[in-house]
Order: C-alpha cells, then structure tokens, then sequence
C-alpha cells in the first residue's frame, strides 16, 4: 500500500482510506491474541491478511526487543495518539469522510505546494516528510477519532497482557513437509494423536464391522439395520460437545479432563462387556431377533464414551501441533482410526475364523477361532486403563486461562450453524454418501450369502490393511498439496465406480465355488473400494481441519465431524431394509425326507426373504429359492441417486467452498464491527 500525505482540511482518497481501514481490519481479525494484536499494529501495519501470513523482516528477535523497550510507555502512546487526532482540526473532517468523495469541492491552500517535491513523483514518500504525517503513518491502525477503536478496545480486555512472549506469526504450511522432517515436538504429539485415534478406532471397528458380520447368522438385513443404531452417537456427538468444552478442570487440563476418565471407563466397559458378550448375542438373536434392542443399547454406550474422548482429542490436536503443521492433524486421525478400525475389523474377523485358523495355525482342527470377541474386549479393556494411567503421568497439557460457559460454547456453536457456507456443507454432507451406502453395508455380507467363506473374507481384508495405512498417509499428502475438496470430489467419483465395480463382482460369483482368479478379482475390488474411502475421509478432515477455528475448540470440527458422519449412518437403516423389502425368495420343501434334519420338516412353500426364515427353510430340508435380489435394486438406486446429486449440487457446491477466505468461516466479535 502507498502512503500519500494529504494536505489539511482536504479528504484524503477514498481508495487509499478504504485500504487502510480493509488492512487493518482483516489484521486484527485473524491476529487473535491481544498482545500480538497491539504490537503487530503498532511496529509492524503492513502484515497480511490471514491467508497469507509472513513473518517480519526484523524477525523474532528484533520483534522482542522492541517490544520489550516499549513496554512501559505503549499506553501513554496510544492515549497520546488518539489525543493528538481529537484536537487536529481535520480530524472529524477526515474520519467522517474515509472511505466516500468529499461533497465540497476540492480547494488548494496558498501556503503549500500545488505539486509533490521530486522524490515523491513516483509515489515514494521523500526524506523531508512531515513528522505528524510520519506518526499517522506508523500507527494507521489507530488512525480514529473515537476512543473505542480495535487497539484500545483490546488492551482494555482482561486478558491483554505484556508480560507474556507474543505468539509468533502463522506462516502457510509447506507442502512437502515430511514426518521425518517436522520438528520433534510436533512428531511426538504425532504420534500421541495416532495412539488416542487408534483407541477409538478399536470399539468403532467392532461396532461397525465384525459385531455385524457375527450377528448375520442370527439376524435379518433389517435387524442388523437396527444394531447399526448403535454408531449414532457419533452423529449425534454435536448435542454435548459445547459441555466437553467448556466443562474442564484447570488441574488436569483442557482436555486430559475429559479424555482420563473417559478412557478409564471406555476401559472398564470393556471388560465388562469381554465377559458377558457370548449370552448377549445368543439373547439378541432369540424370539426372531427381538432381544437386538437391549444388545445395541450397550453398543451405543460404549460408542457413547468413544464419540466424547473424540471430541475432546479433536479440539486437542488443534493446539497440540504447530499451526505449519495442523494438516498432519487430518493424518493423525486417518491413520490412527483406520488402524484401530482394520484391526478389530480384518484383523480380528481373520483370527477369529475357525477355518482360517485350522488352516495356518492348528494342526488338530477346532471349532473356535484363535481369538474370541470377549478375549479380544478384555485385552483391549485393560490396555485402555494402561494407556490413560500413562497420559496421567506423563504428558501434560498446556495451560490455559481463558474458560467459557456452556451457554457461551453453544451460543457459538449456533453462531457456526448460522453461516451459509456451514449450511452448505451440512447438506454436501447430508447427501453425499447415499451413493455408496448399499456397497458400504450389503456387499460383504452378499458375498457370505453367496458362498465366500469367512476365511476367503479374512484373507481378503488382510490383504487390504498395509494397503490402507500406507495409502492413508499418503491421502494426508495429497491434500496438503492440492486443494482438498478438489482430492474429494475426485475420489467421490472413484467411489460410484467402485460400487459398481463391487456389484458386478458379486453377479458374477462363480457356481462351482471360490477359484483363484475370483479371490483376487475380489481382492482387488476391495482395495479400490476402501482407497477411495480413505482419500475422501483424508480429504474432508484436512478441510475441516483448515477452516475450524481453534477459539472455539472442538465444536467446530466436532460440528462438521458429526454432520459428515450422519450422512453415513442415517441412511444405513434404511437402505438395509430397502434390501429385504426388494428381495423376493421362496422356500420350497424337500422331494423326500431328509435324514439329517436340524428343525421341523419343510411341508409347504413360504417366503426366505428374511434371514430367520431363510434358517427355518434351511434346517427344514428346503431350498430356499431367490427370484429377485434386492442387494441388486437398492445399489443401482444408491449410484443414481449419488451421481445425480454429484452433479447436481455437490461438486459445485464443493467448488464454491473451497474458494472461500479463511475469515468467511470465522465468527465475526460484535465489537470488531
């Protein structure tokens, strides 16, 4: 910006003026603590806006050291500034007319010159300058005639102090950063946001995945519907989150309040749940599934627990990390949940087939796999117990003094919802995963159906976690080097592709059995299913992690987690009962009498839709007959439902966000207007 000199009694250029006022007020927008405000203001007017924040010329220390000499007096400037404005006589005259043409006519004073002195021709202030012109120049931040201006308004704060080291500037994250080459605190906390997201992930991975696949020889596509309720909470994880963060106890810290005694019970839960697992889900699958309800009731709890401990480990690993370095925040959570949610998923399913298990590690067959689901609960409940007893003693949090009430936190939250770009990713959101849902939740389960056995699943998924850590990270990548809705519209495509893809591998199952060519053929299928839902999970968090406001915490990436991960939940109940209501299946009995009967004689011809019924059918020596797949309809009708609203509304709506200024998504302080 240039700095003209105006000449008294005269308005000064409106476009000049409303440069001025623009800097400044984005600088103080963006420049969030108080301290560094007043300084930055004071030594340093040229700063940029907050999309591209540079450090100063004079650098960190000069910074300091001209900070520490103006300490004393920095208030007696200021008063003697604003003083200064108040008794020129131009002073309302130029403050009323900043920013607008001056209605009266220019006029020219006798006494000065009508043209600029040689040095000034070329816009370049000459050395002969008038020192009051000087002074406004070097404080143009204060440049106005009320007392209530930004600077004082934010020295008067509580909070503003000078006797702490100011923040330093917030510089763009580089692209190419590697883990190896960020600074060693910041691979520390790395790794500690990899353990915690990795906890998560381990009842997540049950909850979502192999709980599912255990209860299908008991349960309806419908009932399981019904357990999958039990992942709500974290869709609905928004409703508490404002407590989380604004209930805390300065001892322990911001956020180790919650995430200690959250862990210890997620923990106990577990063990808990370890010992008692085997009746429950023979209880849930007695009278026709009807005990299914008290069964997800404790799922949900235990989910319950994992949805606060994630909200308070987001809001964590915005402060825990470096601002250079807040994009590895997205990594830490892909690769910590995705290995916790592989490995009680893949991993545990695999160990937990009695095939696979006959077939790599037992020479004398058995009829239990090498781990049990209640085993595999107690060992993760204690390591739980282990984990927080280490956080407690040996990491600590760093100490904050601000706290806000509950009702301010949720008055923020809904100052969030009020902003039109929020509401348009809550729908981008909203409706983004219809498209997938059928291959998300049926297509393993049909490939069972249809004669892939566990152990050929077990080997499969296997084969899909080194895939899915390594790719996960290099997800993280490519959205800190290209823009990262861009990285999700892509992989949003790849996604409806490999929906496709997966239905036509289970049309084309072979009669005679699971040969080599289809196991990889499946394999592979799987790979590219599950890569491109980690590039758009990598992709969407790294967004969030961009425009989140770290003033407010957790809430705001817990608001646009929660509504992300709604779009994924509520329309699963839904899409698994479109799925028996389109199946049509007839049970017809036995030519003869079968000699190893397991239930009643099939004497007459009925429905097998259903999974109880399909049993009944089977146990009574009939075949049960399948006329129209309802797997088959449903996907069809998610991919043309998620390619018309790709088009439609996502990808523009996706496009418009992405170009959005960072301040476009902050809450603007009524008293900064």
């Amino acid at each position: 910006m240039i700095w003209i000199p105006t000449v008294t009694g005269e308005s000064s250029s409106s476009s000049t003026a409303q440069d001025s006022i623009t800097s400044n007020h984005l600088a103080l927008q963006d420049q969030r603590h108080p301290q560094d405000i007043a300084l930055n203001t004071l030594y340093y007017p040229s700063q940029q806006s907050e999309d591209n924040f540079t450090p100063s010329e004079t650098g960190e220390a000069v910074h300091n050291q001209v900070a520490e000499q103006r300490r004393p007096s920095l208030k007696l400037d200021i008063e003697h500034i604003q003083q200064k404005d108040k008794s020129r006589p131009d002073s309302s005259s130029d403050s009323s007319q900043m920013g607008r043409k001056s209605p009266r006519p220019r006029r020219q004073d006798s006494d000065r010159p009508t043209t600029r002195p040689t040095g000034e021709q070329n816009g370049h202030a000459s050395g002969s300058m008038d020192p009051q012109i000087e002074l406004r120049r070097k404080h143009s931040s204060l440049e106005s005639s009320s007392p209530a201006s930004p600077t004082a308004r934010l020295m008067s704060r509580d909070d503003f102090s000078l006797n702490e080291k100011p923040p330093l500037t917030p510089t763009s994250p580089s692209d190419d950063t590697s883990f190896f080459e960020l600074p060693r605190q910041d691979r520390r906390n790395f790794l500690l946001l990899v353990l915690l997201y990795f906890l998560q992930g381990i009842p997540m991975g049950l909850a979502i995945g192999s709980v599912p696949f255990l209860l299908k020889s008991h349960l309806s596509y419908g009932q399981i519907g019904v357990f999958s309720l039990a992942s709500y909470p974290y869709s609905l994880k928004l409703l508490w989150s404002p407590i989380v963060d604004a209930v805390w106890s300065p001892t322990l810290g911001r956020r180790k309040s919650w995430i200690l005694p959250i862990q210890a019970c997620s923990g106990l839960g577990m063990i808990y749940l370890g010992s008692k697992i085997k009746d429950m889900m023979v209880s849930a699958g007695a009278n026709d599934g009807s005990g299914v309800w008290s069964f997800t009731g404790w799922w949900f709890f235990l989910v319950f627990l994992c949805a606060t401990q994630d909200i308070a480990v987001d809001g964590w690993a915005l402060t825990l990390l470096s601002l250079p370095n807040l994009s590895y925040a997205s990594t830490a959570q892909t690769v910590g949940l995705t290995a916790g949610h592989f490995l009680s998923y893949t991993v545990f399913l695999a160990f937990n087939s009695p095939d696979f298990a006959n077939r790599w590690f037992r020479s004398t067959p058995s009829e239990v796999g090498v781990m049990t689901l209640g085993g595999y609960l107690i060992f993760w409940g204690w390591s739980y117990l282990i984990v927080t007893l280490g956080l407690a003693m040996l990491k600590r949090e760093e100490k904050t003094k601000k706290k806000d009430s509950i009702m301010e936190v949720y008055r923020s939250m809904i100052g969030i919802l009020k902003l039109k770009n929020i509401q348009s990713i809550i729908i981008v959101h909203l409706i983004a995963k219809i498209g997938f849902q059928a291959n998300d939740g049926v297509t393993n389960l049909k490939l069972l159906d249809k004669g892939f056995s566990q152990e050929d699943l077990a080997l499969t998924v296997l084969i899909d976690f080194p895939f899915e850590i390594s790719l996960g990270y290099y997800a993280g990548r490519w959205s800190a080097a290209y823009p990262a809705m861009h990285v999700w519209c892509w992989a949003f495509i790849g996604r409806l592709i490999a929906a496709v893809v997966a239905q036509g591998v289970v049309m084309i199952f072979p009669k005679d059995g699971v040969q080599t060519w289809y196991l990889l053929t499946v394999i592979a299928s799987h790979i590219f299913s599950t890569f491109t839902n980690t590039v758009m999970f990598v992709a969407i968090s790294a967004f969030h992690a961009k425009i989140s406001d770290p003033l407010i915490g957790g809430t705001y990436m817990t608001l646009l987690a929660t509504v992300s991960n709604l779009g994924g939940t509520f329309p699963r109940i839904f899409v698994l009962k479109l799925v028996d209501y389109f199946t049509v299946a007839t049970c017809h009995p036995p030519s003869s009498t079968p000699t190893d009967l397991k239930g009643d004689l099939v004497t007459s011809t009925f429905s097998c839709a259903l999974e109880a019924q399909k049993h009944r059918c089977l146990e009574g020596g009939g075949t049960c007959d399948i006329s129209r797949d309802g797997y088959y309809i449903t996907n069809v009708v998610c991919v043309i439902i998620g390619v018309v609203t790709f088009w439609g509304y996502i990808r523009p709506a996706a496009m418009k966000l992405q170009a959005l200024p960072l301040r476009a998504w902050r809450l603007v302080d009524p008293d900064s207007r």
